[in-house]
């Protein structure tokens, strides 16, 4: 199975991965421990089915995540039916996009400098323009992404 589907830019390569996750309720179904078996140590728990499968989609982001910027090996996706899955736990597919959990995650700004010719400086700050903003929408559109994306 490939987990993986890439999609190229300019900017670089963005990765959305699919993996599955199994979800083990406690005696009273009021905890659920879940894990990604593909992910070592990749664990944590949910008070209800919607909130585990919320938890472990983010366990796995920050795994990925991690894994992309240290440049360890991505294991692939083990199909389900070669998964050694506990009797009493079901799976979940979940989904990981490791371009949009930075975008939610990493908001700090950085710096940037650019270059402006010296009149189109001086009627922006003339008029008010906020350089740095129209910068932002402008690779925004670029980049095709809602002018929400991380918020």
């Amino acid at each position: 199975m490939n987990n993986r589907f890439r999609v190229t830019s300019k900017g670089g390569k963005f990765v959305n991965y699919i993996y599955t996750a199994t979800l083990i309720p406690n005696e009273d179904k009021s905890k659920y421990y879940c894990r990604v078996p593909d992910l070592p140590g990749c664990i944590t728990t949910g008070n209800s089915i919607e909130d585990a499968i919320e938890m472990i989609t983010d366990a796995a982001s920050g795994w990925l995540v991690v894994a992309e910027d240290e440049g360890n090996e991505i294991p692939p996706a083990t199909p389900q039916p070669e998964l050694d899955i506990p009797e009493n736990a079901f799976c979940s597919i979940i989904r990981i996009d490791t371009f949009a959990y930075r975008a939610a995650t990493d908001t700090r700004s950085v710096r940037k400098n650019v270059s402006l010719p010296a009149w189109m400086a001086a009627l922006a700050e003339k008029r008010g323009v906020n350089c740095s903003q129209v910068l932002q929408d402008g690779l925004m559109q670029i980049f095709r992404l809602p002018q929400n994306y991380n918020a």
